[in-house]
């Protein structure tokens, strides 16, 4: 395995993720801003969220059964992708918690960069929407659960931007490798 690629922060993206950071800061410690992102992080991980949602539109819907299992399998891929082969060619450090967290979460191990909630997000809400109204609130969900990210300590500012990126490019990949009928 090739060792990893440490990258100087530009100076630009430090800034970003600084002022972005403060931010947070004004509602860290409100329990109920505490209590949904945690949440909104903890049900991000292992893209159980996204792995329910098509689930629950199979079971609602049986035209959605391949809609669903499409959006699983491509969510193995990227996750094998994102939290495997791309992670392993960064090493920037998580960002650390100034005061204990108010709930329990897991803490990865491994790089910050990309967010691979972020990426897992906008890839399942591109793959698992039919149309404008359930786009937009897939959308919504899949950026609740990344900004979780930055609000929990567990990524910056920018991981979660590159995570997007990136999630929202599988996504229109994905439905071109594996179209519906």
């Amino acid at each position: 395995m090739p060792n990893p690629i440490v990258i100087p922060t530009p100076e630009a993206v430090q800034t970003f993720d600084d002022i972005v950071d403060a931010r947070f800061d004004a509602i860290r410690g409100n329990p109920w801003a505490d209590r949904l992102f945690y949440a909104a992080s903890e049900i991000g991980d292992f893209s159980l969220i996204w792995h329910l949602i098509g689930a629950v539109g199979a079971t609602i819907d049986d035209s959605q059964f391949d809609r669903a299992v499409r959006a699983s399998v491509l969510l193995g891929v990227e996750s094998a992708l994102v939290n495997g082969a791309i992670k392993s060619l960064f090493r920037r450090e998580r960002p650390t918690a100034d005061t204990p967290r108010p709930h329990r979460l897991r803490t990865p191990k491994t790089s910050s960069f990309p967010s691979g909630h972020a990426s897992a997000g906008f890839m399942a809400a591109s793959l698992l929407s039919r149309g404008a109204p359930s786009s937009v609130l897939l959308h919504l969900t899949a950026a609740a659960v990344a900004t979780s990210r930055v609000h929990v300590k567990i990524h910056h500012p920018s991981d979660v931007v590159a995570g997007a990126i990136l999630g929202a490019a599988l996504g229109r990949l994905g439905r071109r490798v594996w179209p519906l009928r």
